[in-house]
């Protein structure tokens, strides 16, 4: 936290020396004002860059001027300035877009690299697309959904589980630090506010750049840094309500300072949110999922803190720092019947009660800290990269209740998981006139344990779920740890100015270290009283390596349009925490005998391998954008999760076929429509070499998103549509497993803004139809929880029609 404060103190102590004569103005864009342009004074240290709402500020001495505005792919424009002795001059820059996509991302090789030389499929979305959906009140992982196409619907509620890329595990990072853990817990989405986005760039597909996670994409957050000028705030105040309570009211504060001069910059940025009640489109309240619990009653805070420093004028150095921590605050939640009797026997008596009380709340607490070191010219024309990261996180969840080996009796308990992570990463970059090679090495180590707090059986099942006094602690999960050591390279070679061709290989050794653990089907009872003593099921080490390659082809058709082709492999570690400590056990006199159960010398882990081939197309004007691309997927392992919800890895093939594309028109008169979706469809190979359908719990459904809207200088407005199709699959937890289908919706928002003083007003109806609807996260559940609960507890509507206001203020 020191580094935190003295961030906060050196940024809020800016003092630039003011200067009577004044240029400002706003940069625009083909359809928008642009946020975080660059404006520098030719001949001159003097810098600024633009605010979210595309304005800047100069201080100069009288003169003429030559002032360079460019924006990442946009050309450059240079603008004469005249000033006479106490004069202000304002301007507007309109910049148009490259016709060769030249933006440049780091998403796909680790170091900074046009889209056009790209052999696979990127996506950027830039702080207005990201703004725009977030002011106008639109969850986080839904506006996700709605901009990727790779991506499937978003959850409502606090985890992504099953929001999966190209039907696979997304690597989901913030500034290249992975936010993936060997638990996995589907969190990765709830680790930042918007308002700290300055963009986010994704690659579909499974990739062997980054190591493992990447099976199925990657989705790089890029925050918000620091601008080389005096400092400048932005205020933002937000109210969202569905209307049908004074319960119905959810509210949000957020406030950033930033500024910095030529050789330094910093920014900090703090968000506060306050949910309360959210209701279905039948008026009635939502249940909270106790699964993986939700986002009702819940107060989250981010602050983000960054600085940058010009160290000479070849190495930089830059350091952010993150606290997170969004949490249940209330008293309400779902009564279970009592004694149970809604969970197990009568559906009827479900219903959101309050008298709510819990030792353990819902919760994710995130700590980070992350230092970039850039070196150019260094060791014979090299650029080198240095990234040291940090983490840990702890997360909490709803109080569920159990089977215990007790005859008739449910037990009620809540876990509590912690993570440590750390890395060290480098990466040197040498660009010949035609060869551009990349090589480094990387270094991770990951801690895991988790306990579980076990509530009152009496006060619990009498209240229905309501009470809950913790009575013991226990170890829920075995203690990991894992390491991971790899070396890359990745060279791209210019065989002429049309033909490209890209390849590497990435060789990564896990250490897997394995704690012993009783299995909860003694210590539940054991915390309860029943027998003294139990056998362990035994832990230990292994390691394994995993040698993955890619490669690729680029052909330039001509400026704005490419095509390419590329192989790349991808892998997942099998989670340790719910692979191993699966273990029978039988109650003989006072000990708990273990039977049959899966360990690491029995059964030692090795990563799952993705392979996947790929061909698209992009164009690009700027006025008119279009790109598609075709995957097949195929792996040899399949992970499914069993009856007692651990895991089991199985040694048959999974294979993703599909295809993902986007179109969007942007006219000059401020005109706007676009659309985007994926197609897809996930099979496992049987026995006999035929495929069927693979698990409906982890199977991705089709989708398609499309917009029409008008951009403004002074207002705008948008509606978008978002449908996920129906999609079927195999519900394997009956003894024969049987075809299910997950049935699909379709919703429509509308997004506006209006230009009030100094500031925009943003206005948005989420669901604006009131479309009645069943997430698709809650037809999983149905299935997953079958054996525990009636389907309706487990029945979590979509948010009905919500309206949001959001004023913010740029100064």
């Amino acid at each position: 936290m020191k580094n935190l404060y003295l961030i906060a103190i050196l940024i809020c102590g800016f003092i630039l020396t003011g200067q009577a004569q004044t240029v400002t103005g706003k940069v625009l864009g083909e359809t928008a004002p642009l946020a975080g342009a660059n404006i520098k004074v030719e001949g001159k240290g003097t810098t600024a860059t633009t605010n979210t709402d595309g304005t800047f500020e100069l201080k100069l001495a009288e003169g003429a001027y030559i002032l360079q505005v460019s924006y990442v792919g946009y050309t450059t424009v240079f603008q004469k300035v005249n000033l006479a002795k106490d004069q202000t001059v304002n301007l507007t820059i309109s910049l148009s877009p490259t016709s060769n996509m030249q933006e440049v991302v780091v998403v796909s090789s680790r170091k900074p690299t046009k889209i056009s030389e790209i052999p696979g499929t990127v996506w950027v979305l830039d702080g207005a697309k990201i703004q725009e959906q977030a002011r106008a009140g639109i969850p986080f992982k839904v506006a996700l959904a709605q901009l990727i196409p790779s991506l499937d619907a978003g959850p409502e509620g606090r985890t992504n589980y099953g929001q999966n890329q190209r039907g696979r595990d997304a690597l989901v990072m913030i500034d290249g630090v992975s936010l993936n853990s060997t638990r996995g817990v589907s969190r990765q989405f709830e680790s930042i506010d918007p308002f700290n986005i300055e963009r986010i760039e994704v690659l579909s597909g499974a990739s062997a750049v980054y190591g493992g996670g990447a099976t199925g994409g990657i989705i790089n957050i890029i925050t918000k840094k620091g601008q080389d000028s005096q400092p400048s705030f932005t205020t933002e105040v937000g109210v969202r309500s569905g209307l049908k309570e004074k319960s119905d009211h959810d509210v949000r504060v957020a406030q950033a300072i930033s500024g910095g001069s030529k050789d330094w910059n910093g920014r900090i940025g703090m968000a506060f949110q306050k949910n309360n009640a959210a209701y279905g489109a039948d008026g009635k309240q939502i249940f909270t999922d106790i699964t993986q619990t939700d986002l009702q009653y819940n107060q989250s805070f981010d602050f983000f803190g960054s600085t940058e420093f010009k160290l000479t004028e070849y190495q930089k150095l830059s350091v952010n720092a993150q606290y997170y921590n969004s949490g249940y605050r209330g008293d309400k939640d779902l009564f279970l019947g009592t004694n149970y009797a809604g969970l197990l026997s009568n559906a009827n008596l479900l219903e959101m009660r309050n008298g709510y009380s819990s030792d353990v709340d819902p919760k994710t607490s995130r700590a980070n800290i992350n230092a970039n070191y850039q070196a150019s010219e260094i060791l014979g024309g090299q650029t080198l990269y240095i990234q040291a990261a940090a983490r840990n996180e702890q997360f909490s969840f709803h109080p569920f209740p159990g089977q215990a080996l007790i005859p008739g009796v449910l037990y009620s308990g809540s876990s509590i998981q912690n993570t440590n992570y750390s890395a060290l990463k480098l990466v040197l970059n040498k660009d010949w006139n035609r060869v551009n090679l990349t090589y480094g090495l990387d270094a991770d180590n990951e801690n895991f344990n988790a306990q579980q707090a076990l509530f009152d059986r009496v006060k619990a099942a009498s209240s229905g779920g309501l009470i809950n006094n913790t009575v013991a602690t226990i170890t829920r999960y075995p203690n990991f740890r894992v390491n991971g050591l790899s070396g890359f390279l990745q060279a791209q070679v210019k065989v002429t100015d049309f033909l490209s061709l890209s390849g590497g290989v990435r060789q990564q050794r896990m250490f897997v270290k394995v704690g012993d653990f009783v299995g909860t089907g003694a210590s539940v009872p054991l915390a309860y009283g029943v027998g003294r003593t139990a056998t362990p099921i035994a832990g230990g080490k292994n390691h394994y390596d995993v040698n993955l390659l890619n490669g690729g082809l680029v052909v330039k058709i001509n400026a704005p349009q490419q095509v390419w082709v590329n192989f790349s492999q991808g892998f997942n570690l099998a989670d340790p925490a719910k692979y191993y400590g699966q273990g029978s056990y039988t109650l003989v006199g006072t000990n708990f005998n273990l039977g049959n159960s899966i360990n690491v010398a029995g059964s030692p882990l090795t990563g799952i391998k993705t392979e996947q081939y790929e061909a698209g197309y992009r164009y690009r004007t700027g006025i008119f954008n279009a790109q598609v691309a075709g995957f097949y997927a195929l792996s040899d392992k399949n992970v499914k999760t069993n009856s007692t919800f651990n895991i089991e890895v199985f040694d048959e093939k999974v294979r993703n076929i599909g295809a993902e594309g986007s179109l969007s028109l942007n006219l000059k008169n401020g005109f706007e429509a676009g659309a985007n979706g994926l197609y897809i469809k996930t099979q496992k190979q049987n026995t006999d070499g035929t495929w069927s359908l693979q698990d409906v719990t982890v199977a991705s459904p089709s989708k398609i998103a499309g917009y029409l809207g008008y951009n403004g200088k002074v207002f705008g407005l948008k509606a978008q549509i978002f449908h996920s199709f129906d999609s079927k699959g195999i519900d394997t937890k009956p003894a024969i497993p049987k075809e299910y289908e997950i049935k699909g919706y379709t919703t429509v928002d509308l997004l506006g803004s209006v230009k009030i003083f100094t500031g925009s007003l943003s206005i948005g109806v989420q669901n604006l139809l009131n479309k009645n609807y069943q997430t698709v996260w809650s037809q999983r559940s149905t299935i997953l929880y079958a054996a525990l609960a009636k389907p309706e507890t487990f029945y979590y509507a979509g948010r009905g029609r919500t309206y949001n206001l959001t004023y913010t203020l740029n100064y």
